[in-house]
């Protein structure tokens, strides 16, 4: 169905000129991937001294970096995590060992001087806060997890406090917010409804996995992690019983985490190692043999980490599937990486389903009432909308579309937790955004095609100063 197994899809890593150059890319050891991409930014975690920053890049601003760049860099500790709200693309939160979160508004044109005023710091935990991640379909939802005993919930137009029982975890997998999947440093698997905490499934001891992911349609989880003989190894489960896996496979005794990617729209899997040189790709079924080896994206240089593209933000007409941007530290350098598929250059109907876009379904109050929406769909086709298929919330039904303002307080539930002491899950509600109007959504194009002319007028005079200096050359060789 659409995509084949026996077309080629390559790893086509982009020109030097296309690269983002001169990053002081944090040297920080933790096991995240310190990059988040949407189509207007990419954000990198950085290395400074005292506090913690991150860059805040256009993501057409390639080539060399200023190195006076200016950064976001509010936090008073080293920043671990960095995530783009799936719903704003100049809203983005990060994660530090100063034991907060923060929210933090990105101005249309970019972080022109350092941005040292939050929207929001979420405070809740005692010890350093390691991951985030947005909640896919509910909107102001998002989840952290720290180094402390307790799993918290902050929620803004709350104040009470109720107890939860839950289990810690460093790699949490949210398919429409109904469950929630983990992984923690016992090196277990476990399935919570993190509407209640109640722990639903756990995995069997004799498994050690270190990330999941959730294989969308296919309704099965995914983990990386290593064998009894310390071989790296993938593993397929079933979420209603974790007691064994469905499949697993060795590959290979490197030492470094493997990070899963799944692309719901091809069933394709990419699996990247922290330290690798590589990055693999993989076509996922929910039958027999359930992974196929495909190909694999080879590079001279290893990753510290990678961020990814939303689909939104591909280039469709190329036959892009997927995009990395890898993190090299040895370089100093972001190399965006495209999976392609060689075809025709026009859009090709078959390789891009309907697939999740930038809009809510659902409001946190609606997901913390108990229902369960699926992502609002978008065509990728240039110049197609699709209707909305959920009713649109009346503005007058009451605390469920009330919330606070910016200034308010933010109510705290908080329990401590029995099992691994390792780290936290956490919600955290915001405060409402303004949703983006169909003009602000004009400027944000002509601002990406102005910055693409800059690009071609910055190449241009490359090209001429390169002449210049040819020309000047060749004439003071005449005049010897």
């Amino acid at each position: 169905d659409g995509w084949h197994r026996d077309e080629n899809v390559q790893g086509k890593p982009a020109s030097r000129d296309h690269c983002y150059n001169d990053v002081s890319i944090t040297r920080s050891v933790h096991d995240n991937h310190y990059c988040s991409v949407n189509p207007c930014f990419i954000a990198v975690v950085t290395e400074c001294n005292g506090g913690g920053s991150f860059l805040v890049l256009p993501i057409h601003h390639t080539g060399r970096l200023d190195p006076q760049q200016p950064r976001v860099c509010g936090h008073r500790a080293r920043v671990l995590d960095v995530k783009w709200s799936p719903f704003n693309d100049h809203q983005v939160a990060s994660c530090s060992e100063d034991c907060t979160v923060k929210i933090w508004d990105v101005p249309v044109c970019g972080v022109r001087q350092n941005l040292t005023q939050a929207r929001k710091t979420l405070i809740g935990h005692s010890r350093r806060v390691g991951l985030i991640e947005w909640h896919p379909t509910a909107k102001d939802l998002l989840l952290s997890s720290a180094y402390d005993y307790k799993v918290c919930s902050l929620i803004g137009p709350l104040s009470t406090s109720r107890g939860l029982s839950s289990s810690v975890a460093i790699s949490p997998s949210l398919p429409d917010g109904s469950r929630l999947a983990l992984t923690s440093k016992d090196r277990r698997l476990r399935l919570l409804d993190p509407r209640t905490g109640a722990v639903l499934q756990v995995s069997s001891p004799s498994y050690r996995v270190c990330k999941v992911v959730y294989l969308g349609a296919l309704k099965m989880l995914l983990t990386t992690g290593f064998s009894c003989w310390n071989q790296r190894q993938i593993t397929l489960w079933d979420p209603r019983d974790l007691s064994e896996p469905l499949y697993e496979e060795e590959l290979d005794g490197t030492g470094g985490v493997l990070f899963p990617f799944f692309d719901p729209d091809t069933n394709m899997l990419y699996l990247a190692g922290k330290g690798d040189c590589n990055i693999r790709f993989y076509e996922v079924s929910s039958e027999k043999p359930f992974v196929v080896f495909l190909n694999q994206f080879r590079s001279q240089l290893p990753q510290k980490g990678l961020g990814v593209m939303p689909k939104r933000g591909l280039d469709v007409r190329s036959g892009e599937l997927f995009r990395f941007y890898r993190l090299i530290s040895a370089k100093h350098l972001v190399e965006p990486v495209s999976m392609l598929v060689e075809r025709a250059r026009v859009f090709q109907e078959d390789l891009y389903p309907l697939t999740a876009g930038n809009s809510a379904s659902m409001t946190a109050q609606q997901w913390l009432s108990g229902l369960n929406r699926g992502p609002m769909l978008i065509s990728l086709r240039p110049g197609t909308r699709l209707a909305n298929p959920y009713p649109e919330t009346p503005p007058d039904r009451g605390p469920e579309t009330q919330l606070e303002p910016q200034g308010c307080p933010v109510g705290l539930m908080a329990v401590h937790n029995e099992l691994s002491p390792v780290e936290e899950v956490t919600y955290l509600i915001l405060p409402a955004v303004i949703e983006a109007c169909e003009t602000r959504v004009c400027f944000l194009q002509l601002l990406q095609v102005f910055y693409k002319q800059q690009e071609e007028i910055r190449e241009l005079r490359e090209e001429l100063n390169q002449k210049e200096v040819l020309r000047h050359t060749n004439t003071s060789g005449c005049t010897d």
